[in-house]
């Protein structure tokens, strides 16, 4: 069934309103409406053959009302029209509720960001140095064990994880494989790109038979993040100055394991993910 967008005004003859009252009563300016008609999201009931003049009828009022609505719920306007041309309600439902989970994202992520700003503040009272919090990182070298692990590498971007950790999942009652509590992602690219990088993700598994992958021992900085994912670039920055200044150089793609997430039911400021960057003592001149 489509949704019903129109309003029916029974018992009377619905009324016209010029552009200029039609603007007024959807708090809406005449510039966008005149945008609104070009791109074809919502276009006049009627335009005068002499003067050019636009009317809209009132049932095309509740249709305003619903445009500004999903502009208020984070919509773009080719998608409010996609919307409202014949899609049915429960695609429209399912749609909302999809942009829904995608603001309350948004909301824990901008909660992420606040916290940290406020982490900043505080460090920078304390010290005076606006780039202390790189400092606040606890970093040393370690001989990291053999791993075995299902993995699963392609290009993908970081919003995919989920789908890409559930394949590996998948596999682990069929192929009768016993998962480690370690989760991790590998990166290979020498540039990341959120969008589309060169990743390798990978599951931590008892029988080393039925791995897909070995992560072999390996000398390595580790270090650990605390927040969103969104800073992590912090961490790297310090494994690589701390590397250099250590008279160690990187011989491998760095990783990540991630130790506590939001699936620990945790707020995001107490996710922890180690971050590996393989090394070696830097041959000296």
């Amino acid at each position: 069934t489509k949704p019903r967008f129109e309003s029916k005004v029974q018992g009377r003859k619905r009324q016209m309103f010029a552009i200029g009252e039609f603007s007024k009563i959807c708090q809406v300016s005449v510039k966008t409406l005149h945008h609104y008609d070009r791109i074809g999201l919502l276009k006049p009931a009627k335009v005068d053959d002499f003067t050019g003049y636009r009317y809209y009828g009132e049932h095309q009022i509740d249709i305003m009302l619903l445009i500004q609505r999903l502009k208020r719920y984070g919509f773009p306007l080719d998608e409010i029209r996609k919307l409202l041309d014949g899609t049915d309600e429960r695609t429209f439902y399912v749609k909302l509720l999809k942009q829904k989970k995608q603001l309350e994202l948004k909301m824990q992520e901008m909660s992420s960001v606040i916290h940290e700003m406020s982490a900043h503040l505080s460090n920078m009272e304390r010290t005076g140095d606006i780039m202390a919090y790189q400092k606040d990182y606890e970093i040393s070298v370690r001989e990291v064990p053999e791993r075995a692990a299902l993995a699963y590498r392609t290009k993908m971007g970081v919003e995919e994880f989920g789908k890409y950790y559930g394949i590996l999942y998948e596999r682990v009652p069929k192929e009768k494989i016993t998962p480690n509590g370690i989760t991790g992602a590998i990166y290979y690219d020498k540039e990341f790109n959120r969008e589309c990088s060169d990743i390798e993700l990978f599951v931590g598994i008892r029988e080393k038979e039925k791995a897909d992958k070995r992560m072999e021992r390996a000398l390595c900085a580790v270090t650990v993040h605390k927040g969103a994912y969104s800073s992590l670039p912090d961490a790297y920055g310090a494994l690589t100055s701390w590397i250099r200044e250590n008279g160690y150089e990187c011989v491998g793609a760095p990783y990540d394991i991630y130790v506590k997430t939001g699936f620990d039911s945790i707020p995001v400021e107490d996710w922890e993910t180690e971050v590996y960057f393989p090394v070696k003592k830097a041959e000296t001149e």
